[in-house]
């Protein structure tokens, strides 16, 4: 996804200014590792069409189930086990598993551009995104330990901008790389890279004093894992051709019957918990999760049919599909600090009102991209919903902090990113009818889905407006992932 999550609970969650003789390269160590989760986020969208025609047969709409399970095999294990890859980093040492997700990472990236069928693919990429919830909390932890005051402020702000960078240039460069090569080379550009994290975070990052760890709340987070996997197989067969037969139903049903479990095994854990239920007491932070679910949700639907529909349907070229959305990441690295700034002073409820009500407006310009030219279509549509997300990135990181109490913080950041995953995970379920359309069918099918996206922004907006009330008291926002 081109677009950051909301926020880590990395930062706060770690002990500050610990002694480091080389901190920009500890910085340079975090700035790949994350660049891993960002990069393979957005290059996939573009190699969507490519690995169908390869894979799937034909024109690639044979297996649009199979294509759904691309992205929400890495999707899956991301967002089910983010706040579990924590928690292993305060148990086995933040750096020793910062390591091993990288190298998990990179393997399964390698074993991903090998990959001689889907199912392989699948399992390859559900290994990427293990690899991901590992490191990605670690390697924020890491760098919130070796800087302290202004310093980490700073740190903080090259890592988010590195991030954006590797968001806008990576569906490019992949699609490039598709072009003149092969899809499988999209998976090849995160060797190098995981390769320079390794060597980097080995040679220069600290041995953290973890003190003394909690336990891991394992029950928890295979609940969380099967409830969302259960979830969304059957979302996605109940999306695709076959339709909602027993199958789609009973998968459905099992799964969010796993995740009512999921709830009741929280409870029972307290404050041990992954998903601690106390910060619900909080109407703010509800309101801030249903926004995060439904804003990001909405996104990640739409940011993979966007390529789809200009390769598939439009001719686009890889390159130019990938160019497509560079104005989006662009403007929300520059706009976004901004309007941190203004939320600041006024509080975040209006920011994120007013936000996800642009990015609904941008949704809805979405309609006029099918048969339209880029200039007059797409790229309005891009910019306003550029604009619109760049109002909310910031202000929610700020309002999930304060939203609960400081023994939840940590918690409460975890879960909301972990959340703006998941919400792109069933997002991608709900697309096998669009996936699998083509001509005249896939610009209807476009259209309705840019429509439920911003019915999803709507109610993200309203969210905010009806549930969450600004602290008198702001808090430290800690990192904007």
């Amino acid at each position: 996804m081109s677009a950051q999550a909301p926020c880590d609970a990395g930062l706060i969650q770690t002990p500050k200014g610990a002694e480091c003789s080389h901190p920009h390269w500890v910085l340079a160590a975090c700035i790949l590792a994350s660049s891993l989760s960002f990069i393979d986020g957005s290059v996939v969208n573009v190699g969507l069409p490519a690995i169908g025609k390869s894979l799937a047969g034909g024109n690639g709409g044979g297996d649009a189930e199979g294509l759904q399970w691309v992205i929400n095999a890495y999707l899956l294990p991301l967002s089910a086990l983010l706040l579990l890859g924590g928690a292993l980093g305060d148990r086995y040492g933040k750096k020793t598993m910062l390591l091993a997700g990288v190298a998990l990472f990179g393997l399964a990236s390698a074993a991903c551009a090998a990959a001689p069928n889907l199912l392989i693919l699948q399992i390859a990429r559900a290994l990427q995104g293990a690899g991901a919830a590992v490191m990605l909390p670690s390697s924020l932890a890491i760098l919130g330990a070796v800087y302290s005051g202004e310093a980490r402020g700073r740190a903080v702000g090259i890592w988010a901008a590195a991030g954006a960078v590797a968001g806008a240039v990576g569906p490019v460069l992949g699609g490039w790389l598709i072009d003149v090569s092969d899809w499988r080379a999209i998976f090849l550009l995160s060797l190098p890279v995981a390769f320079g994290a390794l060597v980097l975070a080995w040679r220069y990052a600290p041995s953290l004093d973890e003190g003394r760890p909690s336990p891991l709340d394992l029950w928890g987070g295979v609940l969380a894992t099967l409830g969302l996997g259960a979830l969304t197989w059957g979302l996605t067969l109940g999306s695709g051709k076959a339709g909602w037969g027993p199958e789609a139903i009973a998968a459905t049903g099992t799964g969010a019957g796993m995740l009512v479990g999921f709830v009741f095994v929280e409870k029972a854990r307290g404050d041990e918990a992954m998903m601690p239920l106390g910060m619900f007491g909080s109407k703010s932070y509800i309101g801030l999760s249903l926004l995060t679910f439904a804003l990001y949700g909405a996104l990640g639907g739409v940011l993979i049919l966007i390529p789809y529909l200009l390769i598939v349907g439009q001719g686009y070229s890889a390159t130019a599909a990938g160019a497509a959305l560079l104005p989006f990441p662009l403007i929300i690295a520059v706009v976004s600090p901004l309007i941190g700034s203004v939320a600041g002073r006024i509080g975040s409820r209006w920011p994120l009102t007013l936000g996800p009500l642009g990015v609904a407006v941008g949704f809805a310009l979405m309609v006029r991209v099918p048969g339209g030219g880029y200039w007059t279509t797409v790229f309005p549509a891009v910019v306003v919903m550029a604009i619109g997300m760049a109002g909310a990135v910031a202000p929610l990181t700020t309002a999930v902090l304060s939203s609960v109490d400081a023994r939840h913080t940590g918690a409460a950041s975890g879960f909301n990113s972990a959340l703006s995953r998941a919400g792109g995970l069933i997002a991608t379920a709900l697309l096998g009818a669009v996936l699998a359309s083509r001509g005249e069918q896939l610009a209807h099918d476009f259209r309705v889905a840019a429509l439920i996206g911003a019915a999803a922004a709507l109610v993200a907006a309203a969210s905010a407006f009806v549930l969450l009330r600004d602290e008198k008291r702001p808090r430290d926002s800690g990192a904007n992932k």
